[in-house]
């Protein structure tokens, strides 16, 4: 049910194809042997080897698994890696070795194989079956016009919007991926799903520059999120403002840092629910604190949970206070969960999301304030110093008068 191929007779891998966290994609499977020349395939860690989709007893298995977890209640599932099951039919080489993070983007041969969608299609079915009816959420790290297609009507109901996940602070880079997941929904009919964070990239409070600043962007571009067309994703400590932690290297436990190099450890470490260290910040509820898989920093406690549920300027309180307005705005129909969305960039640093002619989103990605048009400011990410203004790295809800 696993990928077990014959290597050459000169001990190298059955093809080029390169992991995702760094080295070959193969492992030998009796490594002290010096007759045997078998080796499994796996496009991550050697401890995670790829199931051979092209058998159908793997279809029948997952099936279920499916039903084991919707049986229990489950609302639904993840799926990870979604768009590369399915590898090439012989699995020829790549055109190119590719490089670690990069391994599954740069290879063709495992990615995005057209039998992926059958599987899908069955599983919808599966959900369908259900009431109420459960929900797939795929991994599919994939341009804008081709992820689209596994949200078709009879696939998965959700996938990340990955070049959406991957954006600097620039407005001109949002706006043109708004319109390239715009054309993707209308084409196919599946909404984006947005997210700003996850725990394969960089937090955004750093990646958008860093200190006080990136972290206003950061809450700017969470709240900017929130108020898009379609769904929504917010990445554990992302609601909370946590930045990027450089993790000492003796600590690091990513395999992507030990077989390549890259480490991911920054993005997760374990959330500060209390600003007393002493239990590990809420992560250990014994005594002695049991220590978390990851070191904490020590100014974690002033980011805790406790501490923003008592600030009512926190970025938790922002993001509560968005959700509840969301809902709100949905259930008197100014905008319905599957619209569309109109992007545009004004006086070069102004993004602007309409959705609908009654509401839109405005970020002010510049050096200076943007002047808004014309509406009523619901809510923003900071307080507006002036009205009619928006102030740089500040983002907000508009409804038009």
């Amino acid at each position: 049910m696993f990928h077990f191929e014959e290597g050459p007779d000169d001990g190298t891998p059955p093809n080029n194809w390169q992991s995702v966290f760094g080295g070959s994609a193969w492992s030998r499977v009796h490594p002290d042997s010096a007759t045997d020349r078998q080796w499994y395939l796996h496009l991550f860690s050697p401890a995670q080897p790829d199931w051979n989709w092209r058998n159908p007893a793997v279809g029948d298995y997952f099936e279920g698994v499916l039903r084991f977890w919707f049986d229990r209640g489950v609302d639904g599932l993840r799926i990870d890696v979604a768009h590369a099951l399915f590898k090439a039919d012989g699995l020829p080489d790549a055109p190119t070795a590719g490089a670690v993070v990069d391994g599954l983007r740069s290879n063709p041969q495992v990615s995005d194989q057209e039998e992926v969608h059958a599987v899908y299609r069955r599983w919808r079915t599966l959900t369908n079956s259900y009431t109420p009816e459960r929900v797939l959420v795929g991994e599919v790290n994939l341009e804008p016009h081709r992820a689209a297609r596994y949200t078709r009507g009879d696939e998965m109901h959700q996938a990340f919007a990955f070049s959406f996940v991957r954006l600097i602070w620039d407005a001109a880079a949002w706006a043109s991926v708004g319109r390239e997941l715009e054309a993707a929904r209308r084409e196919h009919g599946a909404a984006p799903t947005w997210a700003l964070e996850n725990h394969d990239i960089v937090r955004s409070a750093t990646r958008f520059g860093g200190g006080s600043r990136g972290t206003a962007r950061a809450r700017a571009g969470l709240l900017a999120l929130l108020g898009l067309p379609g769904g929504a994703y917010i990445y554990q400590g992302q609601e909370l403002g946590l930045p990027e932690v450089d993790v000492p290297l003796a600590a690091r436990v990513d395999p992507m840092w030990a077989r390549g190099g890259v480490s991911r450890d920054g993005a997760r470490i374990p959330l500060p629910w209390t600003a007393s260290a002493e239990s590990s910040h809420g992560f250990s509820l014994t005594a002695p604190a049991s220590d978390p898989w990851l070191p904490q920093p020590a100014s974690w406690g002033s980011s805790a949970v406790e501490v923003h549920r008592e600030d009512p300027e926190s970025t938790l309180r922002l993001v509560v206070s968005a959700l509840e307005l969301r809902r709100q705005l949905a259930t008197k129909g100014i905008f319905t969960r599957d619209d569309g969305g109109t992007w545009r960039v004004e006086d070069g640093n102004l993004l602007i999301c309409e959705r609908g002619p009654e509401f839109f989103v405005a970020v002010a990605m510049g050096d200076g304030p943007a002047r808004l048009p014309a509406g009523s400011v619901l809510i923003s990410a900071a307080p507006q110093a002036v009205e009619g203004w928006l102030e740089p790295d500040n983002a907000a809800w508009v409804l038009r008068n």
